[in-house]
């Protein structure tokens, strides 16, 4: 856990979220700055900077956040769903701490950058 981390405090309980999963590995909130009409943010309980790292660390980890994200489209998009990771500040990383976004809940458009 790192003190000055967004998602750490989020998990840890110090900052409130709109929380839609939460289990011993991961804990899945809402965006505040929604991309779709369902915007998740999943989020291992555990300081990992990047998907690439939690993916040579801890694939298990990673894992769990798949079913964590299949199970909140299931919930809420008709098992449909994106799921994007963003590695790194020119990617459009802005927290440090891993976490995918799970979009669905209607037709989703492409944008390429």
């Amino acid at each position: 856990m790192s003190d000055d981390c967004l998602f750490c405090r989020i998990v840890a309980g110090d900052i409130p979220a709109d929380k839609v999963l939460e289990n011993d590995h991961v804990i899945a909130f809402r965006d505040i700055a929604p991309k779709a009409p369902t915007h998740v943010l999943v989020v291992p309980r555990l300081h990992v900077p990047n998907v690439a790292e939690l993916a040579a660390t801890d694939a298990a980890l990673l894992a769990h956040m798949a079913a964590a994200a299949q199970q909140i489209a299931d919930q809420e998009c008709d098992g449909e769903f994106r799921w994007i990771f963003n590695t790194g500040a020119k990617a459009g990383q802005s927290v440090f701490h891993v976490h995918g976004h799970v979009l669905g809940g209607g037709e989703l458009g492409w944008e390429p950058a």
